[in-house]
């Protein structure tokens, strides 16, 4: 196992949690993200496995959809991609993305990890959920967001950097910086 699959599985059994932990009546409140709902986060989250997945050729098999069952179809993203994480042929698969030439498990970490952490904050804030992130997971996106550089603001990624308030800790500092209010 490498520490890029046991990082991914250890985050994506938080975003699991709290998925599981949604009352059923919350998934339709706002998210953090302007126009998205609690479900539509999960949407997001679940979708872009997949994409991942496809760039070396790998897919999420039939699963529930979102709207009818959040956590199945969650879960058989999530387990698909741990799988292909798990596969040393797979994970060391390259291709060709936005910043170069990347492998599947260096796309994950960057990628996926990243927003496994954002997300699941957002879904807890949508839904009253504990909205506290590891602060070992605060210090690592804080290191690496700036790494992102201007493609971090485009459309359908972060919003513009908010200004965190006077006496701040990491993690709302961290959240200011990708466009949220702690």
């Amino acid at each position: 196992m490498s520490a890029i699959a046991d990082r991914y599985r250890n985050l994506a059994g938080l975003f699991t949690a709290k998925v599981a932990a949604v009352p059923e009546e919350r998934w339709g409140d706002p998210s953090p993200c302007a126009g998205w709902t609690a479900l539509g986060v999960v949407q997001h989250v679940a979708e872009t496995q997949g994409m991942f997945l496809g760039f070396v050729g790998q897919r999420v098999p039939d699963a529930p959809a979102v709207a009818d069952d959040p956590l199945g179809a969650w879960s058989a993203a999530r387990d698909s991609v741990q799988d292909a994480l798990d596969d040393p042929a797979v994970a060391t698969m390259t291709f060709e993305g936005l910043f170069g030439t990347t492998s599947f498990e260096q796309a994950v970490d960057r990628f996926l990890s990243f927003d496994l952490v954002v997300h699941g904050w957002d879904l807890a804030r949508a839904t009253g959920l504990d909205e506290r992130i590891d602060p070992v997971e605060v210090r690592r996106l804080t290191e690496q967001a700036p790494s992102f550089g201007d493609a971090m603001r485009g459309p359908g990624a972060f919003g513009p950097e908010l200004d965190a308030p006077g006496g701040a800790d990491e993690q709302a500092r961290l959240l200011a910086f990708l466009g949220r209010r702690a």
